[in-house]
Formats: C-alpha cells, structure tokens, sequence
C-alpha cells in the first residue's frame, strides 16, 4: 500500500501522512491530489494513527509538538469520546516512541479528567512530556491533587484554549504554560491575559495562528510560544496494533491485586501477551528509568522495577490496553516462536540471553511494520539476541535458523541444525509442539 501512495513517506517504519509540506519539506501537498485519492485512504484494519503539530518558539525553532488522536489518515477525529481519543494517544506514543514521533523534543498531550486521574500519563516520560489539561476538565480538588502530583513528579502542565474568566483558574498557579486561542479571543482580551500571567512567570503560547501578521503581532504582545495552520497543519503518523488477548489483562489486573504478588505469575502472564511484553520493553527504554544496562528477561525487567512500580505499571497498562483487539495468527507464530525458543534453553549454550525474546522479536517487525534495524535500537535488549536479529552470526545463530526451519517445513533443514545443537530430531519435534499448544492457549484465554 506504501509505495502506492506518492505522498507517503516513512520514519523508521512509522507511516507519516501530511496535509502540507511541512517544514522540512519531505512530503508533497496532498491539497493537489484529486478527491477521488481519498478513496484509496481506507486504513488497513489494526493500524493506530497520531497526528502531530509543532509548536515554535519567537525564532520560529520548533519547541515541541502537540499530539492528536486521529482515526484515520483523513486527518481528523470524528468520535465525541474524548476519553477514548486521549488514552489512545497517550498508548499510541508508548508504541510508537516519543523518541520517533517528537524527535527528542517535547510532547504535549491532551489530558481529559479521566486520564489526569488515572494516572495515564505518567506511562510516558516526564523529561519529554508536557500535560495539556483540556478546557473541558473541570478543577476540583481531585483534578488539582492529580495535577499537583504530576508537578512534582516533573511534568510541565499547560493550560489548554484559555480565556478570560477561565473556569481553571486555580490551576494557573502551578501552571508552566498557558495556551490562548486566537480565534476565541480578541487582541485586547490576550493582551489582557499575557499582563496578568505571563510572559515568563507562565510561558504564553498562542494557538490557531493564521497568518504572519497575527504571528508578528501575538509575538510583540509577549507571547513565546506559537502554534498553528501558519506554520504547519497536523501531520498524521501510523503503525500497527499489536493485537491483545484481553483475558490477560484480566489475569495481570488480578495478578498485582494480591497482597503477597507472585512475580513468577507475573512474568508467565507477560510472557503469554506480545503486546504485554513490547510495552514493558519500550516502557523501560524511555527516560523514566534511564537503564544503562541490557535487559536479559521478563525476569530481570521486573525485578529492576520493583513491586510497587510493577502494580502501577500493570494497572496502568491493562486498563488502557483492556479494548484492543484479540491475538492475530501474526501473534500467535511470535509466541509459538518465544515458546519455542524458550524450551530449548535447557538443552542448548546461549549464555544469559532470554530466548523467549528472540523467538518473541523475531516477527515484531512484521507486526509493527518497523524495519528491525529500527526496532532493536528503542529496546534494551542483550548484544547477542540484537545482532542475531540482525542477521550476525552469534552462538544464538543455530537456535533461530531452527526456528524458521521448523515454522516453513524445511525438514532437512531442521534436522541439521538440530545435529549442530547436540539435539535428536524426535525432542525438537516434541518441543515445537510443545510451543504449538501453549500458544493457542495462551491466545485462546483458555
């Protein structure tokens, strides 16, 4: 479908769709196609979609991007569920990577009264990661506990399309940033507004900036900030869902709910649900944690977090993950795969290496339709299990050469490399089936 659309172009695998020709000057306009391309646009089923908006500083540098969902690559969000759109962008940008969508710069997220509550927001860095409060939130002592935890916490808080008399006035006080809607109010209104709450004791940003004069003009007024169709339109981003099986989110829910948490139930649990497992990896690969060191298993992950930050976590992800689709047969060959992988890690040298991982990342790429060159370097993973992936001839080499034997029936195949490993063809035989079963299993929720 790519290559059939001349206006589409890649970021490490992420399809990027952009209404204008943005300011690096990588796409062409769609503006000049003929409406009837808008036929072809009917996204594939499972794809998730992000729009992004710069924001821009006095000097016309970009400062960082405002996120949107999107349901579509039309551009445009047609649902009057707002909880919905926000938890998905907060999840999309999980997948996807603040890293990729904002280019290590920072990210403003709209955040409804359910998602400042719920914590959803802090699944995403808080270096990286500005909480726009929504002008439809309305601040009560809840709402103002949340956002006083989010501050200490580091996160900058902005004040979306704010007006005179704006109902949340009280959160100013902890405010970083105030947005101020051109199109809602008048010049003497904002000038009004910068005077009493700006221009550095909160930064001003105005919005729905049109044209150069009204740049010019809300720049000489004192605002630092500026965002709108004068710049750039929203650019939509997509990849793809990593189907779930929701009765393991149940399970996770139910897992961390005891008082004494089982880690080894945990892990089993992470390990039964792909879309479990590529979130924890990408959770701990951003800036929360910072880990220095490789990642060698489910196991290990956990046990760098720590139980407290294991419950959140699990509670956090199962709840925004809880409505996604099931397991795909994609998914299902990655787990038959980790499965796989897994079992034969008794019987085969492949140092402190998690097999699990291998066979689990060996089709990622695929389900995320991300190049592996661009997958292996967002997670933590060990030297070994990154260079094989790569194609690199590592003493973990055999074991996945197997593994794709086995999975296309490349029989003779199969049984020398199963000589190579000291292993008869009869135990790998046993083993893959093995797999076989676990896996629709654990994808049947049975």
């Amino acid at each position: 479908m790519k290559k059939s659309l001349d206006w589409a172009y890649d970021i490490a695998g992420t399809t990027v769709f952009s209404p204008l020709a943005d300011v690096h000057q990588v796409t062409q306009r769609i503006a000049s196609k003929p409406p009837a391309t808008a036929g072809l646009m009917a996204p594939a089923p499972g794809l998730r979609f992000v729009a992004r908006q710069p924001i821009f500083d006095r000097s016309e540098n970009v400062f960082g991007y405002e996120l949107l969902f999107r349901d579509g690559v039309e551009n445009c969000f047609r649902s009057s569920d707002s909880d919905a759109a926000s938890r998905s962008t907060v999840d999309s940008s999980l997948l996807m990577g603040l890293d990729l969508l904002c280019e290590g710069r920072r990210a403003f997220v709209n955040c409804t009264r359910d998602v400042l509550l719920k914590d959803y927001i802090t699944l995403l860095p808080s270096s990286h990661t500005i909480v726009e409060v929504l002008e439809t939130v309305p601040v009560d002592e809840a709402v103002l506990g949340a956002c006083q935890r989010l501050k200490e916490a580091g996160y900058l808080i902005a004040l979306d399309d704010f007006i005179a008399n704006d109902p949340r006035d009280r959160l100013t006080e902890i405010a970083d940033i105030i947005k101020v809607d051109l199109r809602r109010t008048t010049h003497l209104e904002r000038a009004a507004l910068v005077k009493r709450y700006g221009p550095w004791r909160r930064r001003m940003l105005a919005e729905k900036v049109e044209t150069r004069e009204e740049f010019v003009a809300a720049r000489s007024q004192g605002f630092l900030y500026f965002q709108g169709y004068f710049f750039q339109r929203p650019e939509v981003m997509s990849t793809h869902e990593i189907p779930a099986n929701r009765i393991n989110y149940l399970r996770m829910l139910q897992a961390v709910a005891r008082p004494e948490m089982d880690l080894r139930e945990i892990e089993k649990i992470i390990k039964g649900e792909a879309s479990i497992c590529y979130r924890l990896l990408r959770y701990l690969n951003s800036a929360i944690f910072s880990f220095s060191s490789e990642i060698h298993s489910v196991r290990h992950a956990l046990s760098m977090m720590g139980e407290r930050e294991i419950r959140r976590w699990v509670r956090l992800i199962a709840t925004l993950g809880a409505a996604q689709q099931k397991s795909t047969e994609l998914v299902l060959s990655a787990l038959v795969r980790a499965r796989f992988c897994e079992l034969l890690g008794p019987r085969v040298p492949h140092g402190d290496s998690d097999l699990f991982f291998l066979g689990l990342l060996s089709l990622m790429d695929v389900i995320l339709e991300i190049p592996m060159s661009a997958l292996v370097e967002k997670l933590p993973l060990d030297r070994e299990i990154k260079s094989v992936l790569l194609g690199g001839a590592t003493q973990l080499r055999p074991i996945y050469q197997l593994m794709m034997a086995l999975e296309s029936g490349a029989w003779e195949e199969s049984a020398h490399l199963a000589k190579q490993l000291h292993l008869s063809e009869s135990a790998v035989a046993e083993l893959h089936w093995q797999a076989m079963q676990w896996g629709h299993q654990v994808t049947s929720g049975t």
